[in-house]
This record gives C-alpha cells, sequence and structure tokens, in this order.
C-alpha cells in the first residue's frame, strides 16, 4: 500500500518561500514519477511538477515555472517542492502524488493519472 505524507506548509507573507517536504512509503521509486498538486478555494485540484522516477526529468506547468523547483530523492523516498516569490493566489491546500509510468510524461501533473495521493499540507499567503 502506498503512502504519502505531506510537511511544510505553513503561513508565509507575499514574495516569502517555502519548501515542502513528502515522505513516501511502498512506492516503486524506480518507476514512478512524483509530483506536486495543489487545489485552492474553489477551484479543482491542479498539477503543478513532477520528476521521473531515475532520470531526473523534471515538468512544470506555466504557473510553477520559474518560481517552484521540484526534486527528489530515492535513498530517503521523499521528495520536495521549493517556492519562490510566493503570491496570494498560491493560497491552497497541496498534495503530492505517486504516478505511475505514462506514454507522455507531461501527463504526470494530470489528476487522472495519479496513483495515490497524500493528505494535503496547508499553504496560505498572506500579509
Amino acid at each position: 500500500q502506498m503512502q504519502l505524507v505531506e510537511s511544510g506548509g505553513g503561513l508565509v507573507q507575499p514574495g516569502g518561500s517555502l519548501k515542502l517536504s513528502c515522505v513516501t512509503s511502498g512506492v516503486p521509486l524506480d518507476q514512478y514519477a512524483l509530483g506536486w498538486f495543489r487545489q485552492v478555494p474553489g477551484k479543482e485540484r491542479e498539477g503543478l511538477s513532477c520528476m521521473s522516477a531515475n532520470e531526473g526529468h523534471t515538468y512544470y506547468v506555466d504557473s510553477a515555472k520559474g518560481r517552484f523547483t521540484i526534486s527528489r530523492d530515492n535513498d530517503k523516498g521523499t521528495v520536495y517542492l521549493q517556492m519562490n516569490g510566493l503570491k496570494p493566489e498560491d493560497t491552497g491546500i497541496y498534495y503530492c502524488a505517486a504516478v505511475p509510468p505514462t506514454k507522455l510524461f507531461s501527463r504526470c501533473v494530470l489528476p487522472e493519472f495519479v496513483e495515490a495521493w497524500g493528505q494535503g499540507t496547508q499553504v496560505t499567503v498572506s500579509s
């Protein structure tokens, strides 16, 4: 059974930074991509970024490019999301996810391709 547990959320001022962590267990880390999603109030869950199992390939949606950086440590079973230049519209619940191999790597940021979710961590950007 795959389990994912996020941490690192909190309250931060606009322009600030946060680093989210997600510890996994039971995920085939040599095969599965790991990704980050978020759900803001009133909107559907959206993908932000993902990272491949071994090759270090990354994918970012436009809203995350240049501000967010994904990384993973397979030895620790952990995926990270460094978020800089945070804006009030980044407020929401952030989820990590395990995604099995897909034909197109960019699908790893689509919720319908996720096999397992974490419980989420709240990020609030406010002055």
